[in-house]
């Protein structure tokens, strides 16, 4: 009998342990209550759409704000907030609660209508952030200093990808070199549509001075030009380079193809000329190149490598040819 309950209790230990650790989780998954406050006055002063909100409209004090939509919390402090899509107008200023919440590592407010208010230098508040979208959220006007000083970014997403948006951010005072110069984790950067307004030299040597993780380079509508400099080369991480729709009037320099772990290439109407540099093609993780509207930009097309990866390949509006029949794409 003494065995059959020293066995009994035996059995129980790992039911207890289990108990143990569901309620540490439990706890741990508690929203703190300065955390939550700060998400309600948030939601307060935010003026969005009930009708059209899939998130906010859902806040309230009776359930922990750590189970809310778009709120993401380790220990009960939040960590992660999605607001995109949340039909939300207004400004949102430097007195935010927003700014409160310094556990914060990734903030996503895209596709929302701030009525071209300026990025709050606020941000700055929020240190460790680690991914930052504000795509086509509304923003307008120069892009704060502030942004820079977010040194544990590995994605920061300030592009503007509708082309009737009439909200406009520009980099002048700080410039690009300014706004990465800190930035050194950082491998994704998109700011498509800002105004950056800078020469070859300017803007290729801001990025390899500054970013040597960078993966994703996404800069199209940014008014850039030309010419390419050999320190672009440098980024032999990069993965994605989108620089479409610029003013950069060069040609593809054959530095390109020393990309080995390229898979998005695009300079749709990019002004290019010149020859295209037949080395491209062979770069075996390639999947897409974007050539389309360059009319002075010619090329030959040899054989594809037999272990690629190309699956999309636009050349309306270049001159390109092959063996001898030569045809305009």
């Amino acid at each position: 009998m003494k065995i059959l309950i020293l066995i009994s209790c035996l059995s129980l230990i790992p039911l207890c342990s289990l108990f143990l650790k569901v309620c540490t989780l439990k706890v741990s998954g508690q929203c703190l209550g300065n955390e939550q406050s700060s998400l309600l006055q948030l939601k307060n002063k935010l003026v969005f759409n009930d009708a059209l909100s899939a998130k906010l409209v859902h806040w309230n004090d009776s359930a922990n704000c750590c189970s809310w939509e778009g709120v993401t919390c380790s220990e009960g402090r939040v960590i992660g907030l999605d607001l995109s899509n949340e039909s939300i107008s207004g400004v949102l200023d430097n007195s935010s609660s927003l700014f409160n919440l310094h556990h914060l590592q990734k903030l996503n407010l895209a596709y929302n209508e701030f009525d071209s208010s300026q990025i709050p230098s606020q941000f700055t508040k929020l240190s460790n952030l680690t991914y930052l979208n504000l795509s086509t959220a509304g923003f307008a006007g120069q892009i704060p200093l502030e942004i820079s000083h977010l040194k544990r970014l590995a994605t920061l997403d300030l592009s503007i990808h509708s082309y009737r948006s009439t909200y406009l951010l520009m980099l002048e005072k700080p410039n690009l070199s300014t706004l990465v110069q800190n930035l050194s984790g950082l491998k994704e950067l998109h700011l498509d549509g800002v105004n950056i307004s800078a020469k070859g030299y300017e803007w290729c040597r801001a990025l390899s001075s500054s970013l040597p993780h960078l993966r994703v380079l996404s800069m199209s509508r940014c008014y850039l030009s030309g010419p390419f400099d050999p320190s672009l080369q440098n980024l032999q991480s990069l993965s994605v380079i989108h620089l479409a729709n610029n003013q950069l009037f060069v040609p593809v320099l054959e530095f390109f193809a020393d990309f080995k772990n390229l898979t998005s290439l695009s300079f749709t109407s990019s002004k290019l000329n010149g020859k295209f540099p037949e080395k491209i093609f062979q770069i075996p993780t390639l999947q897409r190149i974007e050539l389309s509207d360059n009319s002075m930009l010619q090329g030959s097309l040899s054989e594809f490598p037999w272990n690629g990866n190309l699956r999309t390949l636009q050349l309306g509006g270049t001159f390109f040819f092959r063996d001898i029949a030569e045809f305009y794409w």
